[in-house]
């Protein structure tokens, strides 16, 4: 089994950036894909961001293109999402998501392995 835990996650006024990360542990060598998906009050969960981990490609939706980062830190086992000039529409608890299937997906129903989720809040 895989067990994905986030963090960093918090209060910032429009414009502030955040750092979340996710660790994994448990049988991770089953995992080749991580991504990050979000649920806002209301709304279904959206894909915001994937990683392939053996090239580190990645791949995001429009709305976070030129100021979210999804990278893969070995060191510390972790894959983040580097979150900048936020905008109150990102508000949403954040999930990490790990994948055993190669290909890139947005749907959260190709997800294997899901964290707790955590809260990002963005002021006005």
């Amino acid at each position: 089994q895989v067990q994905l835990a986030e963090s960093g996650g918090g209060l910032v006024q429009a414009g502030g950036s955040l750092r979340l990360s996710c660790s994994a542990s448990g049988s991770t060598l089953s995992i080749y894909r991580m991504g990050w998906f979000r649920q806002a009050p209301g709304k279904e969960r959206e894909f915001v961001a994937t990683i392939y981990l053996s090239d580190r490609s990645t791949a995001y939706i429009d709305s976070v293109k030129g100021r979210f980062t999804i990278s893969r830190d070995n060191a510390k086992n972790t894959v983040n999402l580097q979150m900048n000039n936020l905008k109150p529409e990102d508000k949403a608890v954040y999930y990490c998501a790990g994948r055993r299937g190669i290909l890139a997906s947005t749907s959260s129903n190709n997800y294997d392995y899901w964290g707790q989720g955590i809260q990002v809040t963005v002021s006005s």
